[in-house]
């Protein structure tokens, strides 16, 4: 790496650490500020392609979880 790029990425971290506690501050006022009421048609959109989207599954996730336990207790007696 050259001393112009090692220059170059002190900047780049440099910029990142002043602009990121600045864009937290604006997320957590837009968070603040967003009402429900105002974006039903957002948030329905954004549900409505979770629900398309979903995978059916079968089984609660319990017969893995037990395969797991008993694999993890085989190994360490």
């Amino acid at each position: 790496m050259t001393d112009e790029e090692k220059q170059k990425l002190k900047l780049w971290v440099e910029t990142w650490k002043r602009a990121g506690p600045a864009l937290e501050r604006f997320r957590h006022q837009e968070l603040r500020a967003f009402r429900h009421e105002d974006n039903v048609e957002a948030i329905d959109a954004l549900l409505q392609i979770g629900y398309q989207h979903r995978r059916d599954d079968p089984t609660s996730g319990l017969v893995e979880q037990q395969r797991l336990f008993m694999k993890a207790r085989t190994r360490n007696p």
